[in-house]
């Protein structure tokens, strides 16, 4: 039986047989810089394996086989949400504005290496309603082939960390077929077919889902079957479907942004904004243009011109006005519009006593029927929705520490307590309406951006909720008309939504997770 000694020479110089074929000419480096020769590894190991003291070439840097290669060490982790990316769609909705930025962030992700990254994607990734040519799976391979840098990044930067996407309602297809889940994997892409997903946070827990199913007109009545499709399904096929197809038609290619307006019950007067700017005939225009500007001081002439007819003023102003004689032809088309604007109010005024109380009627009838004739209204109601959910997720967990969800497209961090309700927003353009400086012009939908990302992590006991904004700027898309007519400075109508928000972990959900152990 050969000694310990002539058994550690064999192992050993086996181990530099083989070892030196790969590492001639090369060496290890440490984390700290330092460099080790492939004959220090060897004679590492060999002395590891015999439980000898490593040799004085390899006591400074205390070789090991664990720790020759650094060891794994356990890392955090941390949850990156975003949502209603709306990808896809036919005709003048197969662009995507933002591919540039989700390919950049999707990258930036992948370099975190020391955190166990997961990218949750909450809903309305793909836009499957608004393909209308093609069934089932057959969508998502359209919109593969519509963008393919996209899908190609999600495959790499799946390699390095997960990706977890969820069915929305402009995708609610994902959930309904299972062949989905099967094409989105070749792209690393993890699909959750459930209404809502949770996910670990220190001690507590988050509670994620898309928001349709608090909305009653995208919720769906029998989750997870293809034909229980909702009234916005409906929708989005016949209006946003067939705007796309015919937006190309128009003299500008405006009408595919209809997904963009938010709320939908505002569509008719940005339709109608839209046609006065862009549709309607220049010349036309360019008539009405100076009636809509001046209706105002209109008033305020027709109110001199009363009083002074009335004998209340003993001003000769309004009647007699001796400026616009003085201007020649100027003088005569500025009398001429305030006149015609003064019959015009003068008809608004017989008309405004039986209008206000048929308006009254209307609005009480729409009352007893639960609708809101106020946009904004509408958007605070809905959001109140989502308030009421999550309280009642709150009250039936204690342990969920944050309500996510996205669908209404307008990013903010609310508290209830020591949770929070988070709306992840969207990537798509959004629109603000801006009034006019003067008159009673349509009003201005001004394009922006909102790339909306959030992190959540723990921290100790706290758990740390981080926005941030990709930024991006919108493309010039105002007509000169409508920059002029406009206030230079637009101030944004959504709430501004904080950097950081800390939520502190609560006593009772420590003592029922020791109680468990």
């Amino acid at each position: 039986m050969p000694s310990r000694k002539a058994l550690h020479f064999s192992i050993g110089k086996g181990l530099s047989d083989q070892w030196a074929k790969k590492t001639v000419g090369c060496c290890q480096r440490l984390p700290c810089g330092e460099r080790i020769e492939p004959g220090d590894l060897i004679a590492a190991a060999s002395e590891r394996l015999f439980n000898r003291q490593p040799s004085s070439s390899t006591a400074g840097h205390a070789l090991t086989p664990a720790n020759a290669r650094p060891k794994a060490m356990t890392k955090i982790p941390v949850y990156y949400l975003i949502s209603d990316l709306h990808i896809g769609g036919e005709e003048a909705l197969g662009v995507c504005d933002f591919e540039d930025e989700l390919i950049g962030y999707l990258l930036e992700l992948s370099g975190h290496t020391e955190e166990d990254v997961e990218l949750i994607i909450v809903g309305d990734a793909f836009g499957l309603w608004e393909i209308t040519t093609v069934q089932g799976s057959e969508k998502l391979d359209a919109i593969v082939a519509q963008f393919p840098r996209i899908f190609e990044t999600f495959r790499q930067v799946g390699r390095d960390i997960k990706i977890t996407l969820l069915a929305g309602n402009h995708d609610y297809e994902l959930a309904c077929y299972p062949e989905f889940g099967e094409r989105l994997k070749a792209y690393n892409i993890h699909l959750e077919q459930t209404p809502s997903i949770i996910r670990r946070i220190g001690h507590q827990r988050l509670w994620i889902e898309h928001g349709s199913q608090h909305d009653p007109a995208n919720r769906v009545p029998d989750y997870g079957n293809p034909y229980a499709q909702p009234i916005g399904y409906f929708i989005t096929r016949d209006v946003v479907g067939v705007a796309a197809q015919r937006s190309r038609l128009g003299r500008y290619n405006w009408l595919k942004d209809i997904q963009s307006v938010y709320p939908t019950e505002a569509i008719p007067t940005w339709i109608l904004s839209n046609y006065f700017y862009r549709e309607m005939s220049p010349i036309l225009r360019w008539i009405a243009l100076p009636f809509l500007m001046f209706f105002s001081f209109s008033v305020f002439v027709v109110i001199g011109a009363g009083m002074e007819f009335a004998g209340v003023s003993d001003t000769n102003i309004f009647l007699n006005n001796q400026l616009f004689r003085s201007l020649g032809l100027l003088g005569s088309l500025l009398q001429l519009v305030l006149t015609a604007n003064a019959v015009i109010l003068a008809v608004l005024i017989v008309l405004a006593f039986p209008g206000w109380f048929i308006l009254r009627d209307v609005r009480q009838t729409a009352r007893r029927f639960g609708l809101v004739l106020d946009p904004t209204k509408l958007t605070g109601q809905k959001e109140d929705a989502y308030l009421d959910a999550a309280r009642a997720v709150f009250q039936e967990n204690p342990d969920v520490a944050a309500f996510i969800y996205g669908h209404t497209h307008a990013p903010s961090v609310r508290k209830i307590g020591d949770r929070a309700v988070i709306n992840t927003g969207t990537w798509i353009k959004q629109f603000q309406p801006v009034k006019v400086r003067f008159g009673i012009l349509p009003r201005i939908y001004v394009p922006r951006y909102c790339l909306s990302s959030f992190r959540i992590s723990a921290q100790g006991k706290q758990i740390v909720v981080a926005y941030r904004e990709v930024k991006k700027a919108p493309g010039r898309e105002l007509t000169w008309l409508q920059r002029m007519l406009m206030s230079r400075r637009v101030s944004s109508l959504m709430e501004p939504v904080p950097e950081h928000t800390i939520l502190e972990a609560h006593c009772d959900v420590f003592e029922d997770t020791r109680s468990r152990r």
